[in-house]
């Protein structure tokens, strides 16, 4: 038994969490994993002078349904399995990083980039752990299974979790045939572990209250601060310490997220609709959170029509990404914009607000599904 297993007893034995065996069926895989790992000793002089590479273990792929401990278990190896370097990231960030990296090894040396590219990352972390992976166009699709190949070879140990089964990745996407020898590596390579126990932990969090509060308001404020404690097991005590990030946003940007911590992400609608943002910005946001809280939603009309135009994009980002919102407003969805110019364009926006408070809405997973062109 290593930490892994150690830590997860604890917490099935203090009542956070339930019996799955599909958890426990991981939990074993990730104890082999941390074995293996601290096992290896450091390269000696031979391994130093011709070059050896340390032996990486089988990565593990952890897939299945929103809400049944992926991030959890991901996030518990992570923080228990003692090798340096390791590094966690969230996986559309990983993609981004990747393209920067690989066009800066093309102007530098003008051959192939992705050699250089996966030495530098394997150097960073002999643990790569990756939360969400989904592939949702064809550049990213050829470029992975030539960097995971190489990373492998290189010893790197690779976790990372996905809504899908390997074989649905990029499930009808333009040029899948070139994908397909990814998805070979990941089921030759990757320990792939399914998780669809009975518990919908997020759900079961959110434990039927409503996501969306009018009016904007003390007692909204507190429910939403509730439901951030809540999904992310953050001590209410501690409230001053909530965690921030900043974010990629494409084009060499970045956002700030004034809270962020287990994948949900606390904003204004000032800092996100009145600021001069646009879809890169929303899509930045929607892919690196499965939530989002979203406080002091005003009424909305002619009078402050960039700040709905912004809304209304924000909000087909998230709904096409699954993320679950959860908001403060001084109207119902269907009374934020009822009069004047705009107001008819406003009630597609407004249906999906009322769709996304629906339980079906709330039960799917994260992301959003590739489309053949």
């Amino acid at each position: 038994m290593t930490a892994v297993s150690r830590r997860y007893e604890a917490l099935l034995a203090s009542g956070e969490l339930r019996p799955d065996e599909d958890q426990r069926r991981a939990v074993a895989v990730l104890d082999r994993v941390a074995a293996d790992l601290q096992r290896q000793s450091k390269p000696g002089f031979l391994a130093r002078v011709f070059g050896s590479k340390p032996n990486g273990h089988r990565g593990v792929y952890m897939w299945g349904g929103v809400g049944r401990g992926k991030s959890m278990l991901m996030d518990l190896a992570f923080e228990t399995i003692d090798v340096s370097p390791k590094r966690r990231v969230h996986f559309h960030e990983f993609m981004l990083e990747v393209h920067e990296r690989l066009r800066v090894e093309r102007a530098k040396q003008g051959g192939d980039p992705i050699p250089p590219v996966a030495e530098a990352i394997a150097s960073e972390a002999r643990l790569l752990a990756f939360d969400e992976m989904v592939i949702n166009n064809s550049a990213d699709a050829m470029i992975l299974s030539r960097l995971f190949s190489k990373l492998l070879e290189e010893g790197v140990t690779v976790v990372t979790t996905s809504n899908r089964p390997p074989r649905d990745l990029y499930k009808h996407g333009l040029n899948r045939e070139l994908f397909l020898p990814f998805i070979d590596l990941i089921e030759k390579e990757m320990d792939v572990v399914p998780l669809n126990g009975p518990t919908d932990y997020r759900l079961e969090r959110l434990g039927g209250m409503p996501t969306w509060h009018v009016p904007n308001g003390p007692l909204a404020t507190v429910a939403l601060r509730d439901a951030f404690f809540r999904l992310t097991d953050f001590p209410p005590e501690d409230r001053a310490h909530v965690p921030s990030e900043d974010i990629p946003v494409q084009g060499g940007r970045s956002l700030h997220v004034p809270k962020s911590l287990k994948g949900v992400a606390v904003f204004s609608f000032k800092r996100l609709c009145r600021a001069a943002r646009g879809a890169p910005d929303y899509l930045a946001v929607a892919r690196r959170y499965h939530t989002v809280i979203v406080v002091g939603i005003p009424r909305l009309g002619p009078e402050n029509r960039n700040e709905a135009a912004r809304f209304v994009t924000l909000v087909d980002a998230l709904y096409e990404h699954k993320v679950k919102l959860l908001a403060s407003a001084d109207a119902p969805p269907g009374e934020l914009y009822t009069k004047g110019d705009g107001a008819f364009e406003f009630e597609r926006t407004a249906s999906r607000l009322v769709e996304m408070q629906s339980e079906d809405y709330l039960a799917k997973g994260h992301g959003v599904e590739a489309q053949a062109a």
